[in-house]
């Protein structure tokens, strides 16, 4: 079936889908996948923004697999055109041939030589921090009880990963003359450097913390801004972070012990700008009832479990959403949004075979 896979993935690998610039509609790679899918219901979905999802149903499916379309943006490092794929002897080098289009040709493959029944909702909005796709299909009435959404897991089934929170946090100083008594205390920039400190100690006391093979919770300061120059008391700066909480942990008790470090009067703003849940999502209890229910599946499907991943993906979003989700694919997500990246075309191979004995068995 690799012969296959290939063609389909030169001509997915062939459509500008990178996110941003979000410049995706209802057409292109969309009139590729419907003219590939012979006797499938489609159901196309604009979004807005670039966000478009397709979904696609042979007979009466209760278990849906999820491929996310778009790409991240392509950079001076590549050495050939990215749209171009490039087989050699052992991988598939292309933007998107590893994260993750290389599972959407695994698909139309394995579509084909099989008659059992399938759903694929294809997305685009994955890499826009924007779930648009996903939210507006789990809005509706769709009747699905289990979802195999494919990143790069080196075809091993991964039932746990950490849940993400992105922040802005401001804070407001008073303007003055750096010579005065009262600089270490009034200085915005003063107050977002010991917020940091304090943050930084909270998270080293979460190292004990566990849940399925994670350790710790993530955190890191990606940006500081704020002040004029050396002899001027700092009038406002702010401070971008963010936290990877493992299933156990509550992002919202989170984000208020977060909140809690900084003198209450010297935040001018706390404003989380992106949320992505756990994979299983839900408290402590739940969260372990759903992963022994995914693992059920992936016992029944007969796919090898991999371990927890720090990475963050849109199974948790099905997760939340009521789905027994697990995260499955082709490649290694070393190989994502890098420069040149690719896939082995062994990791193809058994991917499109996987997912077609699981359509033959849908026959049964």
């Amino acid at each position: 079936m690799l012969p296959e896979v290939l063609k389909h993935l030169q001509a997915l690998v062939s459509y500008d889908t990178r996110n941003p610039p979000r410049e995706i509609g209802t057409g292109g790679i969309f009139d590729y996948l419907r003219s590939q899918l012979d006797g499938f219901r489609i159901e196309v979905v604009d979004h807005g923004a670039g966000a478009v999802s397709m979904l696609a149903v042979r007979g009466q499916p209760r278990r849906l697999f999820n491929v996310h379309l778009d790409t991240v943006p392509s950079s001076q490092a590549w050495s050939a055109d990215p749209h171009t794929l490039r087989v050699t002897e052992d991988r598939a080098i292309g933007l998107g041939a590893c994260d993750i289009k290389g599972a959407a040709a695994g698909l139309l493959a394995a579509a084909a030589v099989t008659q059992g029944d399938a759903a694929f909702l294809f997305s685009t909005d994955e890499e826009a921090n924007d779930p648009r796709c996903i939210a507006g299909f789990l809005a509706t009435d769709h009747g699905f009880d289990e979802a195999i959404i494919a990143e790069p897991t080196m075809c091993e089934a991964v039932l746990a990963h950490r849940g993400i929170s992105s922040v802005l946090l401001k804070f407001r100083g008073v303007a003055g003359h750096a010579s005065g008594a009262n600089a270490m205390q009034t200085s915005a920039l003063h107050q977002a450097i010991r917020w940091g400190g304090k943050a930084l100690d909270f998270v080293e006391s979460q190292s004990h913390q566990r849940f399925g093979g994670l350790t710790g919770l993530r955190f890191n300061i990606g940006r500081v801004e704020g002040g004029i120059k050396a002899n001027m008391i700092a009038p406002s700066a702010e401070l971008r972070f963010g936290f990877r909480p493992l299933p156990s942990q509550s992002i919202d008790g989170l984000h208020e012990g977060f909140r809690g470090m900084a003198d209450a009067s010297a935040i001018e703003s706390y404003e989380e700008t992106f949320r992505g849940p756990s994979l299983p999502a839900g408290d402590v209890a739940t969260a372990e009832q759903r992963r022994l229910e995914a693992r059920d599946l992936a016992d029944a499907l007969d796919l090898p479990i991999g371990n927890a991943v720090d990475f963050w993906t849109e199974a948790s979003l099905f997760s939340a959403g009521g789905l027994t989700a697990m995260v499955y694919g082709p490649g290694d997500i070393a190989q994502a949004h890098t420069a040149d990246e690719w896939v082995a075309l062994e990791q193809l191979q058994r991917y499109a075979d996987s997912v077609a004995r699981i359509m033959d068995n849908n026959a049964q």
